[in-house]
């Protein structure tokens, strides 16, 4: 069954001279995790904030849970959850105050709300700072309550618009071992990202998106089979490149790379560790002792520069709302 879907969507901004989103589709099978990867701008944030019913767009059909989001939001609002780009707490209260409020928001008694934002602070490893005010929180932590907040009334469908934008390495590892609790918990997740990283860590599936359009949609293995197989990769000093380019082209039997500055040559093999030993047993003969050698797969990295023509972290203007950096409260 399909938990989310988008058909068609399209949002203009500034009188339709900017499209934020082009005809997307797109689809979340429940219990599953679908990860949308694209730079700033690609119209990701725009697709969440019409899935969780907070904008509506100029045309197509969207729905979740088999409800339809344009004409019944309020039974939506009452079946998801949502966590932004930017922490909705109030820094002017404790963390088990902002849990208590949201669980009001959400028309929970006020036995309750206690008793699930008891529940949340444990299961998010922040009873210790339940008292505390927001302001006093790391980074980290905040993110982490936002989360908390918006399970309160324990979503079906969970929209999780770049959740660790903004934090450090260990923070993001920490928001991740989080959300793979929740997946395991049967959440149907919808994560957008431009992590490649995470969308590769997290999700069942991954659509790519770029000017508003879904461009590719795959696992990440299936989609980095689309860019070719292995690379043979090997760095050798400067007085061994052009040799090594002979080697190198003779057992990939294909157009060679060579980036002069890091000394690499590399070029596409097809047949894996036997292209490895072949090479190197070539390059021993030649009296050419490597720095480096080795085989590399495909990264996501290398699916998105191959499917768009530029890195997922290219910075492109944003045209949307949804830079207020606020999330409204659903109530």
């Amino acid at each position: 069954m399909k938990a989310v879907i988008a058909e068609n969507l399209v949002k203009t901004y500034n009188k339709g001279s900017v499209r934020a989103l082009d005809g997307l589709n797109l689809d979340v099978e429940e219990g599953t995790v679908l990860g949308v990867l694209g730079p700033n701008g690609a119209g990701k944030t725009t697709t969440v904030r019409i899935l969780a019913t907070l904008l509506s767009p100029d045309s197509g059909h969207a729905s979740v849970a088999g409800i339809d989001v344009l004409k019944h939001p309020d039974e939506v609002r009452k079946i998801i959850g949502l966590s932004g780009q930017y922490a909705a707490v109030d820094e002017t209260l404790t963390g088990w105050d902002n849990l208590i409020m949201f669980g009001r928001l959400y028309h929970l008694s006020a036995k309750a709300a206690r008793e699930r934002a008891i529940e949340l602070l444990e299961q998010f490893s922040l009873s210790d700072a339940a008292k505390r005010p927001i302001r006093t929180y790391s980074g980290g932590m905040r993110r982490r309550l936002d989360l908390a907040a918006s399970l309160i009334i324990r979503p079906k469908v969970l929209f999780l618009d770049e959740p660790t934008t903004g934090l450090d390495p260990r923070g993001r590892q920490d928001m991740w071992g989080v959300i793979d609790d929740l997946v395991k918990g049967g959440v149907t997740l919808l994560l957008t990202t431009q992590y490649l990283e995470e969308a590769d860590h997290l999700a069942d599936e991954i659509a790519v998106i770029d000017h508003g359009k879904v461009i590719a949609r795959g696992t990440s293995d299936s989609l980095k089979k689309q860019v070719g197989g292995e690379r043979l990769e090997i760095v050798v000093e400067n007085a061994n490149v052009a040799a090594t380019k002979e080697i190198v082209a003779k057992v990939s039997g294909t157009a060679v790379n060579v980036d002069e500055g890091l000394r690499q040559i590399s070029a596409p093999v097809t047949t894996g560790s036997k292209a490895l030993i072949e090479a190197a047993k070539m390059l021993d003969e030649a009296g050419i002792h490597p720095l480096d050698i080795g085989l590399k797969r495909p990264s996501l990295d290398d699916v998105f520069l191959s499917l768009t023509g530029h890195v997922a972290e290219e910075k492109i203007a944003e045209v949307s709302d949804a830079t207020s950096g606020r999330k409204k409260g659903k109530k």
